[in-house]
């Protein structure tokens, strides 16, 4: 195992997973075996995924020490955010509009599942709003907002305190000094929890498979592949277009990111990858302010995945139902989806709480999400993984556009993956 890259000890515990869920279909036992090791695996995610973050924002923030070079940093990313966002609703409404993966699906063949819990989510999120989600990042008690791990009110307090121990100059040293040494051993920590992810994998997926079984998939196969075909389009296509113009290519930041693309499609969380990704990014030229700010923001506001999916099944269940929607109907769908996965960035099962925020509004049923919450997992692996590779690319275009990307940095860690692969090629022969 331990000459095999990481990326393919993930692969092997993927699909030993899933052959192990599909052979034990319905069997509880698996659930009572492997869950444990699935949960101790994502505690550990959690569990240095906020130090990770304060650590490395604040030191990133106190090299710039520069109030208004932030800011507009800032306002850049927002910018950028929206832009991608809103290619990626498009993107989502015009393959629900050509492939049709809602019309002729017969509900009385489909599995109704609970949505008592999102919907709860979904009635407190609505009663936020968008302007008390801008309010609530600035946090009461830090604190209390690690404890939750509240991560728009995190960065928040992180900026603010990086730019004071830039202020106050040489008192500020041996703070700034304390934080690169908790950043550099929490990547330490990162590296040896991530050792452990195949094993965590391996329990999720199967402990997933056995639950739904592989036969619930085929009446819903072509929302699936609908899903699927958007995803790889809007990679392909979108993100490799924006990467072109940055100067790079998507199928270099894949290559870069291939151990963490796979982690995050097994485990469905962008928080699995969340450090390692940042750490890649800062090797591929990307300064640390930049990649520290970037990155987790988009965690809260570029869900690209999330957002074409929730287009794409809108459209789903209206066709479902036998409802027309006309292009007046779907600009008002695209522009409430703008607002309210937005509004309510950060809860549980974001993706579902959108899409019960949303159909409301557009006179959609949303009884309809009972239909497809049983295969949310699968849908919800290659929206992650989408996610984590949009928010990649926009640390690398956030520092293009601000002028201070290394691409010698980036150039010499390409020949280092490249000369990598290569020694593990030759030793395997």
């Amino acid at each position: 195992m331990k000459k095999m890259g990481l990326a393919v000890q993930i692969v092997i515990g993927l699909v030993l997973g899933i052959a192990l869920g599909a052979a034990f279909y319905g069997n509880p036992a698996i659930s009572t075996y492997l869950q444990p090791i699935g949960d101790v695996f994502m505690r550990l995610i959690k569990m240095i995924v906020v130090p990770i973050v304060i650590s490395t924002l604040i030191v990133g923030v106190a090299g710039v020490g520069d109030i208004k070079k932030l800011g507009k940093l800032g306002g850049k990313t927002l910018l950028y955010f929206e832009v991608v966002t809103l290619i990626a609703i498009v993107v989502g409404l015009l393959f629900a509009n050509v492939i049709h993966p809602g019309t002729g699906v017969n509900m009385e063949h489909l599995v109704k599942s609970d949505i008592s819990k999102y919907v709860q989510t979904s009635e407190t999120a609505k009663s936020q709003g968008l302007l008390d989600t801008f309010v609530h990042i600035v946090p009461t008690n830090i604190f209390e907002s690690i404890m939750k791990g509240d991560m728009l009110a995190i960065i928040f307090f992180s900026v603010l305190f990086g730019l004071g121990i830039a202020a106050i100059g040489e008192k500020g040293k041996p703070v700034l000094r304390f934080f690169q040494g908790v950043s550099d051993a929490m990547f330490w920590v990162t590296n040896q929890v991530m050792k452990f992810s195949p094993f965590g994998v391996f329990a999720l997926i199967g402990v997933t498979v056995s639950k739904f079984g592989v036969s619930s998939l085929i009446p819903l196969g072509k929302l699936i592949l609908s899903v699927y075909g958007a995803m790889l389009f809007f990679v392909i296509i979108v993100l490799g277009l924006i990467a072109k113009m940055a100067g790079t290519s998507i199928f270099k930041l894949m290559k870069i990111l291939k151990e963490e693309l796979i982690l995050a499609f097994s485990t469905a969380s962008s928080e699995s990858v969340l450090p390692k990704v940042m750490e890649k990014m800062e090797k591929f030229g990307v300064p640390k302010s930049v990649a520290s700010f970037v990155i987790p923001s988009g965690y809260s506001f570029n869900l690209d995945g999330s957002t074409l999916y929730q287009a794409l099944a809108a459209l789903f269940i209206a066709q479902m139902y036998g409802i027309h929607m006309p292009i007046g109907s779907q600009i008002t769908l695209m522009l409430v989806l703008m607002l309210t996965s937005k509004g309510i960035a950060g809860v549980p099962g974001v993706s579902f709480v959108v899409l019960l925020a949303t159909l409301g509004s557009v006179n959609i049923p949303v009884e309809g999400l009972m239909f497809i919450v049983g295969i949310d997992r699968i849908l919800d692996m290659a929206r992650t993984a989408v996610n984590v590779l949009g928010n990649s690319l926009a640390a690398v275009v956030m520092s293009k556009w601000e002028g201070n990307y290394d691409p010698a940095k980036g150039k010499l860690y390409i020949e280092h993956i490249n000369n990598h692969s290569v020694d593990k090629g030759a030793a395997s022969a």
